[in-house]
């Protein structure tokens, strides 16, 4: 028998549990490894291109003016996600309103080291409402109506379709904005049974049902609402 990982054991588990759960364990910790290594790449990958220009956005109940050069703040990174609730859409997207529900909460802790942002093509007006439906309180939304934003950084086709990405953006010390990541693998070939899914490390949902022992279910959805 394989040497045990540790001496943890649980009430009345089997010993063909034991070995099975030790088989697992091997793969999580092969599965960590890999997380961090693809992290670290991902870290260093060089300067992308050059901010396309200094979009205009809107935000507030106000809907005062904000420059895509003041989102970072006192933060050389800015992370911008891209809402689906495009001006045709009569109500956002539930898989991305379920991400930002999650990422409400840590936003504090995220912007110790980076800017974070939600982005829609929809009036601000639209997002404040959904913002105070949700119960959000930390998360920044923005609006990008009347500027190319969404189609320059592929969260709108060109048919005017909203699509989910979360792109990174870098500052160096001499002010210089460029792109330096997104989650492309959207837009990859698909795997015959994979789902498209994005930025399922940042979406709660989904990880925990993996731990579950019936797992996330071929047919479940997050929904807007539940009554």
């Amino acid at each position: 028998m394989a040497e045990a990982l540790h001496a943890i054991r649980f009430p009345n588990e089997s010993i063909e549990y034991r070995a099975a759960r030790n088989r697992l364990l091997e793969s999580e910790i092969a599965l960590r490894r890999q997380i961090e290594a693809v992290a670290a790449e991902r870290r260093a990958l060089p300067q992308g291109g050059a901010l396309a220009e200094d979009y205009l956005f809107e935000e507030g109940d106000d809907a005062h003016k904000v420059r895509f050069s003041a989102l970072f703040g006192d933060k050389p990174v800015l992370l911008l996600y891209s809402y689906m609730y495009g001006p045709a859409m009569a109500e956002p997207c539930p898989s991305c309103t379920s991400i930002l529900d999650g990422l409400d909460g840590e936003v504090r802790h995220i912007e110790q080291r980076a800017a974070l942002a939600a982005v829609a093509n929809s009036p601000i007006a639209r997002l404040r409402a959904v913002a105070g439906q949700r119960g959000w309180r930390h998360l920044r939304l923005l609006s990008s109506a009347g500027t190319g934003y969404h189609r320059d950084y592929h969260g709108e086709d060109a048919a005017g379709g909203q699509l989910p990405i979360l792109n990174a953006f870098r500052r160096t010390a001499d002010g210089t904005i460029g792109h330096a990541y997104a989650t492309e693998i959207m837009f990859a070939p698909r795997e015959p049974g994979q789902d498209p899914r994005h930025v399922d490390a940042i979406w709660p949902l989904w990880g925990m049902l993996d731990f579950s022992p019936l797992g996330r279910g071929a047919e479940t959805r997050p929904k807007l609402r539940y009554d």
